[in-house]
């Protein structure tokens, strides 16, 4: 069983590139978590952010303030189980079908590490690491070559699947079918954007 690691920034500074306002911005990083709380073959869900406000089922790390996403996801990693397979989900993915991210967890663990690449193949929306193996990442500009480079091996998920869907602009956003719940409502306007009973409820928050 998996552990996830999400890193979140704040959504107040989040998705600058999306131009959203940040009710939009905290929806999609909700709707990739109860994607990944979903999911069958993960046990933990780490949500990394410094907005401990975040109502989410996942475990909250407590980051004192946002400062990068290889920070964030090294705190992820000190809170993870070593001996347990991880992977680093960005939490920008909006229509991620839980089933899809189960599947990509089946595949990667037939390599010590591996990697996802973006809809557009030059970014990256996953890394994960076998147990007891060193996650290796390099998010960032042209991740996925950067990737490959460190001999981290690509998984080629199902075709059709939602795990390369990430959004980075308005245009992606138009895009991109199967928006979650929280998204769509967020789009439709504030005052829809409410949890109903089956939402995920409080979060957990976890300072280890």
């Amino acid at each position: 069983m998996w552990t996830v690691i999400v890193p979140v920034k704040p959504a107040s500074v989040g998705k600058s590139r999306l131009g959203a306002d940040p009710g939009l911005v905290r929806a999609i990083a909700l709707d990739t978590i109860d994607a990944a709380l979903a999911a069958r073959r993960v046990d933990r869900v780490l949500v990394v952010t410094s907005d401990l406000s975040l109502e989410t089922a996942a475990d909250l790390v407590a980051e004192p303030a946002p400062a990068g996403l290889a920070a964030a996801i090294a705190t992820g990693l000190r809170a993870a189980d070593p001996d347990a397979p991880r992977a680093v989900l960005l939490g920008d993915l909006p229509s991620l079908r839980s089933g899809d991210l189960d599947d990509a967890l089946h595949r990667a663990e037939a390599v010590p590490t591996g990697f996802v690449a973006d809809r557009e193949r030059t970014g990256t929306t996953l890394v994960t690491a076998r147990a007891g193996v060193e996650l290796r990442h390099a998010f960032g500009a042209d991740s996925a070559r950067r990737h490959r480079e460190l001999g981290v091996a690509e998984i080629v998920p199902a075709a059709g699947s939602t795990l390369p869907l990430d959004i980075d602009t308005a245009e992606h956003l138009a895009a991109t079918p199967g928006l979650g719940r929280r998204t769509s409502a967020a789009l439709a306007g504030p005052g829809d954007l409410v949890d109903d009973d089956a939402g995920i409820g409080r979060s957990r928050r976890s300072g280890r």
